[in-house]
């Protein structure tokens, strides 16, 4: 039987967007969560040098593999083979491959509500059963170790998002190192999402592989470095499953674009432009903290990493998609209805990406100001 796929709505925002623009109307673009910014420039010249001298054809590159491997002992004292990397066309693939060799049709994974819409539809379009567990202000809207252990029976899988999306929040080592343990006595495998790692703000950050060598690993050059476009990211597997990650790699996907793991090992060394965008998104995060409670938006995510505001909006709509559309039609400023990342509580929320520029994000905020203080004004049951 095929199974059903929700839409992911933002689309529709974003449709309404690009047609307004066609219009002539300024828009701007808060509704994806990807970065204004391009490539970094070294990345790009090393693709233009490519392109010159290289065919190119079916290839994952060794030398990204050595240098992703590096990144871990840099990053975290995690010491992994490149046999482990797999190279993927984005973080997309990687967690299909992820789930696929992992599972079996009926088995239930877990994740956190609200999470990435993809979650939820992959696992149903895998024949997967998704059990998402609630996790509000009280859990900082991500996964505990006390939820995991309670939950009855245990599900097969779990997949975690550290720093999260769509709020941001981001779990304290104790925190996941307690997950961790959970997993090893229940036999859950864990799949963490680690596609947010680097955009941090003075929070730490650590990876599961710290506390389970275990686990399977999902990430991506799209955002820290900026190359969503490019279409690369890679899958760490735990040596039993090298085998099997790179059988479903090869006939489901082949290879990465070789033109992007040539510009990606150069990305991972352009340290000083891409903490320069992440200081962009420090003060852009600074903007709209100070600027939501103006809005009547005083009930926020706590945005510790990534590039986003995932705020209460109840007091204005029970439709978050609907409200959105207004915003856009009203303002130009274009945003992700909660309902995506929540099916039960998302009408009463909306995304709020930062990953544009600081005169972006000021003129959203002068043009939300006097649309917000009208609907304060006019008052919602």
């Amino acid at each position: 039987m095929t199974a059903k796929i929700d839409p992911f709505r933002a689309i529709a925002v974003s449709e309404l967007a690009h047609r307004l623009k066609a219009e002539g109307r300024s828009v701007i673009h808060m509704e994806f969560g990807q970065p204004s910014t391009g490539a970094p420039a070294a990345a790009i010249a090393a693709a233009h040098r490519v392109l010159d001298s290289d065919p190119m054809g079916y290839w994952q590159s060794p030398d990204l593999k050595a240098r992703i491997v590096q990144h871990y002992a840099d990053w975290y004292g995690v010491t992994i083979k490149p046999t482990q990397v797999i190279l993927t066309n984005g973080a997309s693939p990687g967690l299909v491959m992820a789930l696929n060799m992992s599972f079996n049709p009926g088995d239930r994974i877990a994740f956190a509500r609200p999470g990435y819409v993809a979650y939820r539809n992959n696992c149903r379009a895998l024949h997967l059963e998704p059990v998402e567990v609630p996790c509000g202000e009280a859990e900082r809207y991500q996964m505990t170790a006390k939820a995991l252990a309670e939950m009855e029976p245990a599900p097969k899988g779990l997949i975690l998002a550290s720093p999260a999306n769509p709020t941001g929040t981001i779990i304290p080592r104790d925190e996941l190192e307690a997950i961790a343990q959970v997993c090893r006595e229940r036999g859950i495998v864990i799949i963490s999402d680690e596609i947010y790692h680097g955009i941090a703000y003075g929070v730490e950050t650590p990876s599961i592989l710290e506390f389970e060598p275990q686990a399977l690993v999902v990430n991506s050059f799209s955002k820290y470095w900026s190359m969503a476009g490019w279409r690369l990211g890679w899958l760490i597997v735990p040596e039993q499953g090298i085998g099997a990650a790179q059988a479903r790699m090869g006939n489901l996907f082949l290879t990465p674009p070789s033109l992007a793991q040539h510009a990606g090992l150069v990305a991972m060394d352009c340290t000083a432009e891409l903490e320069a965008n992440l200081a962009t998104y420090a003060r852009n995060r600074a903007l709209l903290l100070e600027a939501m409670p103006k809005l009547g938006l005083a009930r926020i995510a706590p945005p510790d990493g990534a590039f986003y505001i995932y705020a209460d909006v109840s007091e204005y709509t029970d439709n978050a998609l609907e409200f959105c559309q207004q915003l856009l039609q009203d303002t130009g400023v274009a945003t992700a209805p909660g309902i995506d990342f929540d099916p039960v509580d998302g009408n009463h929320f909306v995304r709020i990406s930062f990953a544009v520029s600081t005169p972006e994000i000021e003129e959203a905020v002068r043009r939300m100001e006097p649309w917000f203080a009208a609907r304060n004004k006019g008052a919602r049951g």
